[in-house]
């Protein structure tokens, strides 16, 4: 007797081995990425993580041939860890043998991957004082933060710096080892540079013009006068070296048909712009929901809808209003391409279209459309999402959490006797605060997790893929060392700490309760002495 097979078990088996394709790519993403920037603490982090969720996807799913690689991977990082975290030659090798296989496995015919060295640790920031004490106590803090910065105590230490290896940024003052002296050390630093180094000066005086002037044909792309504190610089870091890079564009295209879905996808990837396709428009806000794509490009026809009824459904939901929404199709019929625009759509393409004509179209859309969602989104004062939209987040990791029978964890922190420090050293004292430990959860937290300001000197922090006692345990280490944060103050230098509360979902609980529970466990956290990280 034959056993026929059940066509719609076929089509789950395609859907789940297109799940572990895909978290084999965001691999190779986070690999190459590396490759262009500095491997550190978080890049090894980011990739054990992938790769373990490549090993769950590949066993749920039945990839034997990913499983063995995510195994192998995860050994190889596993080597990598209890060498402290640092790469050598024989692990960098069989990294790019893995990736090399990984890729063959997981990415499409025309898409590249390249294989280099990976860079031991971060370039330094060079904190070049005249006050070496000063210097040393600034490195010390910038370290709190994850920056490899290096304090110079002398014009030798400094040129031998330069030549053992290039900085990530120097910070400069006017007068180290002499009037005027810093400016002409970082005017020959720069000599001979195809791209000039980040640089920052700094006078422990206001200064005249003259020497503004002679500070910028120096080179120097900002200037600091009076106090020197870690939070401030390094905001003005972020601005200057990579650190402050965006992510990559990322496009969602619904065509119909596979082949020119795919062939899009290809295009867009070649541009590095992160590229999903769906072939069935009804799942679309199932995907927009887990991908949060910054622009749509939709087919006109298809056989479950138009592209202009799909466009009004994403539009009936507020949070992809501002979506840019691209149609791309055959049709060539003026009328009917003005009525799909007024539908909801925001560009009209038509097939076929020059690459660079397609590519062009999409990033500038993709940029007005981040601009436009990081003023709607954003807090003015930390550039951390605000209230509604980390709740908004969670709400979406909350649903994907369960979708995939993975960890989710809540927290909520605030700063302890907040009102205190306002009292006494002022609203901008204040402030600095705030935006201090806004820098440092970046610094310190996974890319992959989302924070937000929930008001005034209270955050949230929706860590994925996290149980309670990880989050609890990361939560903590960052307690402490956000404790050893010096701000300079009168009369004494001032400390501040921040109590916590932290939940995970679990049956039964739903974002909104999550919320709750995790603002109760800081209240608990908040009455039972401060400065600590309580569970809920």
């Amino acid at each position: 007797m034959t056993v026929l097979e059940d066509p719609t078990r076929d089509r789950l088996k395609q859907h789940f081995a297109q799940r572990v394709t895909h978290q084999a790519r965001l691999i190779l993403e986070i690999w190459q990425r590396l490759q262009g920037g500095e491997w550190s603490a978080q890049g090894l982090t980011e990739l054990e993580e992938a790769c373990l969720r490549l090993l769950r996807f590949a066993e749920r799913f039945e990839q034997p041939e990913h499983v063995e690689l995510a195994r192998s991977l995860g050994d190889v990082l596993m080597a990598v860890r209890e060498n402290h975290g640092r790469l050598n030659s024989h692990c960098i090798a069989e990294l790019n043998a893995l990736m090399q296989r990984l890729w063959r496995t997981g990415l499409r015919h025309g898409d590249v991957f390249d294989q280099t060295p990976v860079p031991t640790s971060p370039k330094p920031v060079l904190v070049v004082l005249q006050d070496f004490e000063r210097a040393d106590r600034l490195a010390k803090q910038l370290a709190f933060f994850g920056l490899n910065a290096l304090s110079i105590p002398s014009v030798a230490a400094f040129q031998h710096s330069l030549i053992e290896r290039q900085p990530a940024a120097i910070v400069m003052d006017v007068d180290f080892s002499g009037p005027g002296r810093g400016l002409q050390l970082a005017a020959q630093a720069q000599e001979g540079l195809e791209q000039k180094l980040p640089l920052l000066f700094f006078s422990l005086l206001d200064t005249d013009t003259p020497t503004r002037l002679a500070a910028v044909r120096a080179g120097g792309q900002e200037f600091l006068t009076g106090t020197l504190d870690a939070s401030s610089l390094l905001e003005k870091l972020e601005r200057l070296t990579s650190v402050a890079q965006s992510e990559p564009y990322k496009v969602l295209v619904i065509d119909d048909s596979r082949a020119q879905a795919m062939h899009t996808e290809r295009l867009l990837n070649s541009a590095g712009i992160i590229t999903r396709t769906l072939t069935d428009p009804i799942q679309a806000m199932a995907e927009l929901a887990d991908f949060q794509p910054d622009v749509v490009i939709l087919d006109m026809y298809m056989p479950a809808c138009t592209g202009t009824e799909l466009a009004k459904v994403i539009r009936h939901n507020d949070r992809y209003v501002s979506v840019p929404i691209i149609y791309l199709s055959a049709e060539d019929d003026l009328d009917k391409q003005l009525d799909a625009m007024s539908g909801g759509g925001d560009d009209f393409l038509t097939k076929p279209i020059r690459s660079r004509h397609l590519i062009t179209t999409v990033r500038n859309r993709a940029a007005r459309a981040r601009n436009l969602k990081a003023k709607m989104v954003r807090d003015s004062l930390t550039g951390l999402y605000d209230h509604t939209h980390i709740l908004q987040l969670l709400d979406d990791c909350s649903l994907r959490a369960r979708r995939e029978s993975q960890p989710l964890s809540f927290a909520m922190l605030d700063i302890d006797q907040f009102k205190k420090v306002n009292d006494t050293h002022g609203h901008p004292m204040g402030d600095r605060v705030i935006k201090s430990l806004a820098l440092f959860l970046k610094q310190r937290l996974r890319k992959t997790d989302f924070i937000g300001r929930y008001g005034g000197e209270e955050f949230a922090i929706v860590m994925p893929d996290t149980d309670l006692l990880s989050a609890s345990s990361v939560l903590d280490e960052i307690r402490q060392r956000f404790a050893e944060i010096q701000y300079p103050a009168h009369p004494h230098d001032l400390f501040c700490t921040f109590s916590a509360g932290v939940v995970e979902l679990r049956p039964g609980l739903d974002s909104v309760h999550m919320a709750s529970e995790a603002d109760e466990a800081l209240y608990r956290a908040k009455h039972s002495g401060r400065n600590r990280v309580v569970s809920g």
